[in-house]
């Protein structure tokens, strides 16, 4: 939990569980909410029964979950009016094909549908359905009209489905799913980054030695991914460089994939001089700084001469480059200082060394950092310092794509 995140208010969601086999992520959805201190109040289709049960969904919410329109106990405690009413978001995820259609023409035949037509808070819809569905010039009308009525949509990815078919129609991811709600509650109407060009580099290098071995370090990418997604749902144009990581795309972000240290420099600096100036530059890739001059051709064995001997370069630096740059120089520089020890006092040499406006330093030595789901960091300029309490890296991610949006606008 992060308790006081929202200055000591508890954000709510009520999230509508649609039928379907993606119905499942909608858990893991939830555990994040949680993780978050986000309350969440479910309602469950009786489509969406027949994949997760109301128990599963109680015990993660640590909430009751509704499921009757008529259901007499429910209505005389809180009537589906006020429930439609009692969250600071409206979620639908998945929606299914039945669900948004029936969304889009305001029928109001069960819980779910009658909620989404009494409420009067924002709505966000994940959709989630077969690809000939999705594709469907009626489901392309309804996802047309609520987009028009203001209804927020996440997703749907592109990838194998549950029947065999390949295409667009996967529930997007429930980190990403995430990341969306947390813009959501961040209250943006006017997407305070709309037309801001922006590049976030994200994850490890990897520097090979042989054909098999590397060089390389444990950062997960997740921070530097949930800064582009953040960044990407205030209105941004987002470019991610990134390291190999396992993780899915953010939503509305171009991504561009890299291997070494060198790559990173390359594929940033392209970024960086093609198209408008940029007007953000986010690095937080832990990028190798030194590369073994030559790698070998063939895997080393194990030999009587002993181990060999490697040789180090220092790799170009790519904050320091950019931050540089006299007539393409982002707007904002952001950089990122993984440290083990005097982490202040490293940031602020970092900083001047580097020539950036911010330095945000962690202390990667703490359980859970470097890799984890959850960061604690320090937000330094050249005159102030602000002490961050320990948070899901999503949520960090959420509050530096504010500050940045607030300084640029």
């Amino acid at each position: 939990m992060v308790p006081g995140y929202w200055g000591g208010m508890e954000k709510r969601v009520l999230l509508i569980v649609g039928g379907g086999v993606a119905a499942y992520k909608a858990l893991e959805l939830v555990r994040l909410l949680r993780k978050a201190n986000i309350a969440v109040r479910p309602i469950l289709t009786a489509s969406g029964a027949k994949f997760i049960t109301p128990l599963s969904l109680a015990a993660l919410a640590e909430d009751k979950v509704y499921t009757e329109l008529f259901d007499l106990t429910a209505e005389a405690e809180m009537g589906h009016i006020q429930l439609s009413r009692s969250a600071d978001l409206v979620v639908v995820a998945p929606a299914t094909a039945n669900l948004m259609a029936r969304a889009a023409h305001g029928i109001a035949d069960d819980l779910a549908t009658t909620t989404l037509l009494a409420t009067d808070k924002p709505v966000l819809m994940a959709p989630a359905m077969n690809v000939r569905m999705w594709e469907h010039p009626a489901t392309q009308r309804n996802l047309k009209t609520l987009k028009g009525d203001g209804v927020r949509i996440v997703g749907p990815d592109e990838g194998a489905m549950a029947c065999g078919e390949f295409g667009a129609g996967r529930l997007a991811e429930p980190q990403a799913i995430f990341d969306a709600i947390i813009a959501a509650l961040q209250g943006d109407p006017a997407a305070p980054l709309a037309g801001k060009r922006a590049l976030v580099t994200a994850g490890p290098t990897e520097e090979p030695l042989d054909p098999v071995r590397v060089i390389t370090n444990r950062s997960s990418g997740r921070q530097g991914y949930g800064i582009a997604g953040a960044l990407a749902m205030l209105g941004a144009d987002v470019t991610l460089v990134s390291g190999p990581t396992a993780l899915p795309t953010p939503a509305g972000v171009k991504r561009i994939d890299v291997v070494t240290a060198e790559e990173m420099y390359k594929a940033s600096m392209e970024v960086a001089r093609a198209g408008e100036v940029l007007d953000i530059g986010v690095f937080v890739a832990a990028v190798a700084d030194w590369r073994p001059d030559e790698a070998f051709g063939v895997k080393l064995k194990k030999g009587h001469a002993g181990p060999p001997t490697i040789t180090l370069v220092e790799n170009k630096d790519i904050l320091a480059t950019i931050a540089g740059l006299k007539k393409r120089r982002p707007r904002l520089v952001v950089g990122f200082a993984a440290e083990t020890n005097d982490v202040e006092a490293h940031a602020r040499t970092k900083l001047a060394r580097k020539g950036c406006d911010w330095i945000i330093a962690n202390d990667v030595t703490e359980k859970g950092v470097m890799g984890g789901d959850e960061n604690a960091v320090l937000l330094i300029t050249a005159k102030s310092v602000e002490r961050w309490e320990r948070a899901d890296k999503s949520l960090v991610s959420a509050k530096i794509a504010g500050r940045i949006a607030e300084a640029l606008t």
